[in-house]
């Protein structure tokens, strides 16, 4: 029988990437499908040594009726490797942040981008098949000259994170009572956390000032843009502002546990698990409608167009936390665009992905 193999940039538990490499893994071994994980060695997490293997050995275990899965999402040594396997090979696309965010606050950051999506538009024609996890990303490939790029959405974790709450998060977070403003996700300029501060701190005026703010979130790499928020915050002066930084399943599931509503005011998500998290956990979603974000909240949740500013937004979850009957027909919609993601046949998806018999 053929086996997969997943080609990832960098892989990480946590990560949107490394999590769906683990997810289909496991779907395949459910099927009785070989599959494995490959990942240049030294974009392996250390504590993830054993759930992938360098993809520098990767030509020698292929064979030609085996199926390449590349995560296409920025330059990387797998992507070489990838283009001279001699099997089917299939891109699934993730998206690479446009340079120009980076450009100011982390130059080498925007220069290995643009690397990156000049190595993309570079693997056109590289694949057998071409796949997105959005419609939004499918666009972008064909812009890129991709053929015929197909739609196959994020697979998530169907528990969505349902570890138990860290104890300990969950006292912090829990007293002195507040309401919990929350956005999970690493520190980049494109997810305009800066934008964030100033919607709380327009929601502080409106609300009072019994609310917190809460952004869990790696940023390796974003130490500047971190350093540079942390002092708009206080120039700002928002004390009740917390970013625990990258954080583990119970401390995370702690965040959404006592989060209030959960506030996305990115310009740019190829997809956005944890739009979906936050649904899972039955947080009314408040979000800028860029990217895949309307895509992915499919009719629920709180849009709010790009050009919106921060004091609509902030008075518009005032009113909506405000208002029980209000609040409860949000979570509804939500609830129904959840139970849709749910009842997706991943297997039956999967297969056509992969062309699996």
């Amino acid at each position: 029988m053929s086996a997969v193999h997943q080609l990832v940039a960098g892989f990480r538990r946590g990560d949107a990437i490394g999590n769906e490499a683990v997810r289909i893994r496991g779907l395949c071994a459910a099927h009785g499908v070989e599959c494995r994980i490959w990942c240049p060695p030294d974009t392996i997490s250390p504590e993830d040594r054993g759930a992938a293997e360098s993809v520098r050995r990767l030509p020698a275990a292929v064979r030609p009726d085996d199926v390449a899965l590349l995560h296409l999402s920025i330059g990387s040594e797998a992507n070489a490797v990838f283009r001279a396997l001699p099997c089917r090979r299939v891109v699934l696309y993730h998206n690479v942040t446009p340079p120009r965010y980076f450009e100011r606050l982390a130059p080498g950051t925007a220069a290995v981008l643009r690397a990156g999506l000049r190595e993309v538009r570079d693997m056109a024609g590289a694949a057998h098949a071409n796949w997105a996890v959005s419609r939004f990303n499918a666009e972008q490939l064909r812009e890129m000259g991709y053929a015929d790029p197909k739609v196959f959405p994020l697979l998530v974790d169907g528990r969505f994170g349902g570890a138990a709450p860290d104890p300990a998060m969950l006292a912090r977070l829990s007293a002195p009572k507040r309401d919990n403003l929350l956005f999970v996700g690493r520190f980049a300029p494109n997810k305009r956390h800066d934008r964030l501060l100033r919607v709380f701190r327009a929601y502080r005026r409106c609300a009072g000032p019994r609310s917190r703010l809460v952004v869990p979130g790696g940023y390796d790499g974003a130490e500047t843009y971190h350093a540079l928020l942390l002092g708009m915050a206080g120039d700002m002066g928002l004390r009740d502002v917390f970013f625990p930084g990258f954080v583990t399943d119970a401390e995370l599931a702690a965040c959404y546990a006592t989060a209030s509503a959960f506030v996305c005011t990115s310009d740019h998500e190829g997809f956005c698990a944890p739009l979906l998290e936050a649904m899972a956990w039955r947080v009314p979603v408040f979000a800028v409608a860029a990217g895949a974000v309307p895509e992915t909240l499919d009719g629920a949740g709180v849009l709010f167009d790009p050009a919106a500013d921060e004091a609509t937004m902030a008075e518009t979850i005032r009113r909506v936390l405000g208002d029980p009957a209000l609040r409860e027909a949000v979570l509804r919609k939500q609830d129904a665009r959840l139970a849709r993601f749910r009842a997706r046949d991943e297997w039956a998806e999967l297969k056509e992905v992969l062309d699996l018999p």
